[in-house]
């Protein structure tokens, strides 16, 4: 397994579900904000002090972003993270971007995943 240097971003964030309909709205901008939208949902992941609301929303939840950029035949890069996690009972939400991946944890798993990360030889 490919050993990593993973970056915590000082913010804490939310994640929150809409319905497939809604129109999508012009999303704040900031060191991490994600919409994905599928035929079941629009998800949004963003700073928790952002003034948006949405039928369902999960809070403190804390953000690595893996060091890249990673090409797309570089394989293993996320089993890397989420095994170990898996392994210390540490529930992720993953997201991937074009030249990276990002992480996310429950803020009160933080010490766990720290933990579990820098025992399976990652940098931090």
């Amino acid at each position: 397994m490919p050993q990593l240097t993973l970056t915590l971003l000082p913010e804490t964030f939310k994640i929150l579900q809409f319905p497939p309909e809604t129109p999508l709205p012009a999303f704040p901008r900031g060191p991490f904000v994600s919409v994905t939208v599928n035929a079941e949902e629009v998800s949004v992941v963003c700073p928790q002090e952002v003034l948006l609301d949405a039928p369902l929303v999960s809070l403190d939840w804390r953000c690595f972003k893996f060091e890249g950029p990673f090409a797309f035949d570089q394989t293993g890069i996320l089993n890397a993270v989420t095994m170990p996690l898996a392994d210390a009972g540490v529930g992720i939400f993953a997201i991937s971007t074009y030249n990276t991946d990002y992480l996310l944890v429950k803020a009160h798993q933080l010490d766990e995943t720290l933990q579990a990360l820098r025992a399976a030889g990652h940098h931090i």
